[in-house]
């Protein structure tokens, strides 16, 4: 299938891209900038599509992250600190981020004749962000479906959906991603911090996995103590 990845820069993005690229006709690279406070990881996105040789595609929608105000990925709210699981990390949530751009990201499937796009949900986010849920997956499909009746078909493509982060670990090291060009970090530092709740989740996925995490980062020894107290409980 002729297949768009929604590609952030980040881990799971690009490892996804990098398996799309090797299991499908990869067509195409798509990011947005919306104001995220770590823009710099659209930096790693666009050299995950020069590197598989496909176009990238930044829709800047700004103007609509400015206006989902709150989160501390998009406002003067201060990123947290600690284990993914921990309830402070809903200060990370963008309202409907991923259903606003995965219907923008379908209008450009459908305009390049693409037959999926593919994203990188993954089990692990299920607690805190319920536009990852495959309940969402399963009901936008549906929407989509309505949407394009007629004029176009496109498949949403999530396999990492029921899955955890170190399991996408282990299939980007399958598939040849170089970690190293990838961003996790909320805060958007030189270096990943180590401490905010997604370096945490990185950090403890290779880990996991059993991989050698290449990630320099500010504080390497914090998610041990992060991880020790807490654990993610999914929610379907």
């Amino acid at each position: 299938m002729k297949t768009i990845v929604v590609c952030s820069g980040g881990l799971d993005s690009v490892s996804l891209a990098h398996r799309m690229a090797g299991e499908a006709q990869l067509v195409g690279l798509v990011s947005f900038d919306y104001g995220q406070r770590h823009r710099k990881e659209l930096d790693f996105a666009a050299k995950c599509a020069a590197r598989l040789a496909v176009p990238h595609h930044i829709i800047d929608i700004a103007a609509i992250g400015g206006h989902l105000s709150g989160s501390a990925l998009t406002d003067n709210v201060e990123v947290p600190d600690g284990h993914y699981a921990e309830e402070t990390m809903k200060a990370t949530v963008v309202p409907n981020r991923n259903a606003i751009m995965l219907a923008i990201a379908f209008g450009l499937a459908a305009a390049q004749k693409a037959d999926a796009v593919a994203v990188a949900v993954h089990g692990g986010d299920h607690f805190i962000y319920p536009d990852c849920r495959p309940g969402f997956i399963d009901a936008f499909q549906r929407m989509q479906n309505a949407a394009l009746d007629g004029y176009a078909s496109v498949k949403l493509l999530a396999p990492y959906v029921e899955v955890s982060k170190a399991a996408i670990v282990a299939d980007g090291a399958k598939h040849g991603t170089p970690f190293a060009e990838t961003w996790s970090c909320y805060k958007g530092g030189s270096l990943h911090c180590g401490r905010c709740g997604t370096c945490v989740e990185r950090r403890e996925a290779f880990h996991l996995a059993g991989v050698a995490d290449p990630t320099e980062y500010e504080d390497r020894d914090f998610w041990k103590a992060a991880v020790s107290q807490y654990a993610a409980t999914e929610v379907r």
